[in-house]
C-alpha cells in the first residue's frame, strides 16, 4: 500500500481539499485525515477573471490575460495546503509516496479536445520534494473521451467496501453535479447539470454570498416549474452518458426575474431535476443514491432530491461512514496511485473513451 495525497479545488472555487489515503490503487487500505485551505475573496475573484479570460482560449498551454497570475495562485494554495496539512497532522514529508494535483478546471470542451486545468505539477513537485502526478483529464480527452466525469473508479471502490447489493448511485454535487452508476462491473458514470454553480452565481449577484447556506433562502421561495421545463428542454439532458459539462455551458440561463427566494428555490430545484432524468437513461432502477459534495450540506436540495427520486432511498455519503467533502480529494489520491501503477482511470461507459485509458502526468522533484 502506498500512502497518497489528493488534493481537489473544485468548480464551486471554495478553496483546496486535501485527503489521505492507503491504496494499492485497486482497494482502499485506509483513509487518512483530511484538511482544507479556503480561498480568500479575492484570490476567488482572480479565478473568476481565469474562468472569464479561459473563453477565448483555444490551445490548452496558453495563459492569457488573468489565467498566468491564477495559475500561480493555484500552485501557491495547493502547496500551502498540504504543507499546513502535513504541520497539522505530524506527518512527514518523507512518508508519503505521491501527492495527486488536480489543477483547477477553467475550460473543458472535450468536443474540440480541449481540457485546462491551470496549476503547474512540476512547480508543485519541487516545493513540497514529493513526486506529483497531475494533467489527468488530458490523455483521455485527446483520445476521444469527455474526459469527466474522473472519479468513478474512486466511487466504485468505495461502494465495494460497502457490500451492497443491487445497482447504487453516487451523486456528487460540486459547481457541476455527477453521477457513477455501480452495479457489479458495470460502471456508467456522466456530468448530469449544473450542481451549485447556477445557484452560486446567483447569489453571489443578489446577497454577496456565494452560497445559499444550508439552503435556508431556497426554502423560503416557490419553484417555477415552468422554467425547469423549459431549461430541461436543452439537448444536453436528453442525450444518454457519457457527456460532461464545462460550469459554464449553463451559464444563460438565468432567474433574474425572480425574487431571491424564488430564484434559490428555482435553481436548486433544477439541479435536483437534472439528476434524476437521468435515472431512466440507466440500465436498471438504482436502489440506493448517495450524495457527497457540496450539495450533499444542503437540506433544501436533499429533500427535493428525494421527492425526484422517490421511493429510492437517498443518502449523504457521511451517513454511510464516507468522509463527503473530501471525497474528490481522495480519489485524486487514489487516482495518483493507479498512474504510477498503469492502471486504467478512464472506461468506456464513464467518459466514452474507446477503450480503458490511464493517464496523468509524472513530475519528479
Amino acid at each position: 500500500m502506498l500512502k497518497a495525497i489528493g488534493l481537489m479545488s473544485g468548480t464551486s472555487l471554495d478553496g483546496v481539499d486535501v485527503a489521505l489515503i492507503e491504496t494499492d490503487g485497486e482497494r482502499i487500505g485506509a483513509f487518512g485525515p483530511t484538511g482544507y485551505r479556503a480561498y480568500a475573496d479575492s484570490e476567488r475573484d482572480l479565478l473568476r477573471q481565469a474562468l472569464a479570460d479561459a473563453v477565448s482560449v483555444t490551445q490548452r498551454d496558453a495563459r492569457p490575460g488573468m489565467l498566468a497570475d491564477a495559475e500561480r495562485l493555484v500552485t501557491r494554495a495547493h502547496a500551502e495546503a498540504v504543507e499546513n496539512f502535513l504541520r497539522a497532522n505530524k506527518l512527514s514529508r518523507d512518508a508519503i509516496d505521491v501527492v495527486g494535483f488536480h489543477g483547477q478546471t477553467v475550460l473543458h470542451r472535450p468536443e474540440q479536445k480541449l481540457t485546462m486545468q491551470i496549476g503547474d505539477g512540476r512547480a508543485l513537485a519541487a516545493s513540497l520534494g514529493v513526486p506529483v502526478v497531475f494533467d489527468l483529464r488530458a490523455a483521455d480527452v485527446a483520445a476521444g473521451g469527455q474526459g469527466a466525469p474522473l472519479v468513478p473508479v474512486y466511487h466504485s471502490a468505495l461502494v465495494r467496501m460497502l457490500g451492497r447489493s443491487g445497482p447504487t448511485v453516487v451523486v456528487n454535487i460540486g459547481g457541476v453535479a455527477n453521477i457513477t452508476y455501480i452495479d457489479g462491473e458495470t460502471l456508467i458514470a456522466c456530468d448530469t447539470g449544473p450542481g451549485n454553480a447556477l445557484l452560486d452565481d446567483f447569489m453571489l449577484r443578489r446577497t454577496g454570498e456565494a452560497v445559499d447556506r444550508d439552503g435556508r433562502m431556497a426554502a423560503k421561495g416557490r419553484a417555477d416549474g415552468g422554467w425547469i421545463a423549459k431549461a430541461l428542454s436543452r439537448p444536453f439532458f436528453t442525450a444518454p452518458p457519457p457527456k460532461s459539462l464545462d460550469r459554464n455551458d449553463f451559464a444563460t440561463l438565468n432567474v433574474d426575474g425572480m425574487s431571491t427566494e424564488d430564484g434559490a428555490a428555482t435553481l436548486t430545484a433544477f439541479t435536483a431535476a437534472s439528476i434524476a432524468v437521468i435515472a431512466p437513461m440507466l440500465p436498471k432502477v438504482p436502489a440506493n443514491w448517495i450524495v457527497v459534495g457540496g450539495g450533499a450540506s444542503n437540506p433544501t436540495l436533499m429533500a427535493m432530491l428525494g421527492e425526484r427520486l422517490a421511493p429510492a432511498a437517498v443518502t449523504r455519503g457521511s451517513e454511510v461512514g464516507w468522509s463527503g467533502d473530501a471525497i474528490e480529494a481522495q480519489a485524486f489520491a487514489y487516482m495518483a496511485v493507479r498512474s504510477l501503477k498503469g492502471l486504467p482511470l478512464t472506461f468506456p461507459g464513464t467518459t466514452g473513451v474507446a477503450a480503458p485509458l490511464t493517464g496523468g502526468v509524472l513530475a519528479k522533484p
